[in-house]
């Protein structure tokens, strides 16, 4: 039988013409808008100076509209880089910088897999684009800028000779005019894509979302491939560590609902607590409530057990700690009970693994990331429409 493979998340990213997010009964809305206007921002980190810096896929007219903001908490808003490769994706959304990490003064962003695949002959299958439009796609970029740059740059652009210098293992520096100088190195690059067994013809695209740095290793999940890379940053080499299985779809039959049988994991989310990694697995179409899942991975062998279950499309994950009382925050970019992405985002709060959660924000519109700012008690997400919202939540 035909395998069936489904992007997943870039239909995540479409979300909004499928069906819109909900109003619920009773909302918990602590949140105020930080910012609006971002293209597509899909993951956000803080830095050392207390700024967030924040990864936006682009816009829908590429190529190469990917871009990296510094916001103040306040909500100002500067360009730390421009030009970052971004292409249309098979289903004609942008796909450009996704998850971004910051260490010290450099902040590691993935860029998602753009235009390197094309529709295939069969519903949801794909093949390779003979006209990519960066060499720079499925990979991970190094960006080391100094405080005095994170404070006061009016932004750097890159050209696309820069982009093909750093696929030949080249370091790009970039000026600004003002004497001010950024550098972009390649970490790694994944494959854009792997051959299918049952059709040779066809391709399986990767789809990298998300990163954790962790001591000299980065770990990013990737949505297309179901598996979570380690990569080693000093040698720039990646490997699989583990792969995720697929589960069963439990809506497989129902009239007029697409999907087979099964339903891949999609991870998303990444983050490294306690020497552990938690990865949150999204899940595919038709995305049935309670089968999305946080998965505690072991980083030295590739162990995986459940941590948390029964969510619905969870997005992400964050340990916090209050006086050594630990709760694990999950991000869910809808939570309505039926299949496709019923009902608004929400922040949920477990006091363990296996309690109950409580709600601390219920009315988030297609979240895609959070970062938590211990100092304030302030948990920042990121919203596909464009929008940066801070939710106070305590310390």
């Amino acid at each position: 039988m035909l395998r069936r493979e489904y992007r997943c998340l870039a239909l995540l990213f479409a979300a909004f013409v499928i069906v819109p997010a909900a109003e619920t009964a009773a909302q918990v809305c602590p949140g105020t808008t930080v910012t609006t206007g971002l293209r597509i921002p899909l993951g956000i980190a803080q830095s050392s100076l207390g700024n967030l810096i924040v990864s936006e896929t682009g816009t829908a007219v590429p190529p190469h509209s990917g871009r990296i903001s510094i916001l103040t908490p306040g909500g100002s808003r500067r360009t730390l880089i421009d030009g970052l490769p971004s292409g249309l994706n098979d289903v004609v959304e942008p796909s450009g910088p996704a998850g971004i990490a910051m260490r010290g003064r450099t902040a590691y962003v993935l860029i998602g897999i753009g235009d390197s695949v094309l529709p295939g002959p069969i519903p949801t299958s794909h093949l390779p684009n003979p006209n990519v439009s960066s060499p720079l796609f499925s990979s991970v970029l190094a960006i080391h800028f100094n405080e005095h740059v994170e404070e006061t740059t009016a932004g750097f652009t890159l050209s696309m000779a820069d982009q093909q210098a750093l696929a030949n293992g080249e370091t790009s520096t970039l000026s600004n005019g003002r004497g001010d100088t950024i550098q972009i190195e390649l970490v790694t690059n994944f494959p854009d894509y792997i051959q299918r067994t049952d059709i040779p013809t066809l391709v399986r695209g990767s789809n990298p979302f998300a990163l954790v740095a962790a001591g000299n290793q980065l770990y990013v999940s990737d949505g297309g491939r179901n598996l979570v890379w380690a990569v080693d940053i000093p040698r720039g080499t990646h490997a699989a560590l583990t792969e995720f299985a697929p589960v069963t779809n439990p809506l497989f039959g129902v009239p007029n609902l697409p999907g087979g049988p099964t339903v891949e994991a999609v991870p998303t989310g990444i983050a490294y607590v306690d020497h552990q990694l938690l990865v949150t697995l999204f899940r595919g179409l038709p995305f049935p409530a309670n089968t999305s899942t946080v998965m505690q991975v072991d980083p030295s062998t590739g162990a995986q057990v459940p941590l948390i279950s029964g969510l619905k499309t969870a997005i992400g994950v964050i340990e916090k700690k209050d006086h050594g009382d630990v709760d694990y925050l999950v991000l869910q970019h809808s939570s309505g009970g039926g299949p496709f992405f019923g009902g608004p985002g929400v922040v949920l709060r477990f006091e363990s693994p296996g309690s109950a959660s409580s709600e601390l924000a219920n009315c988030l519109t297609r979240p895609s990331a959070m970062v938590f700012d211990e100092k304030t008690g302030t948990l920042y997400v990121t919203e596909i429409g464009g929008r940066v919202v801070a939710l106070s939540i305590g310390s």
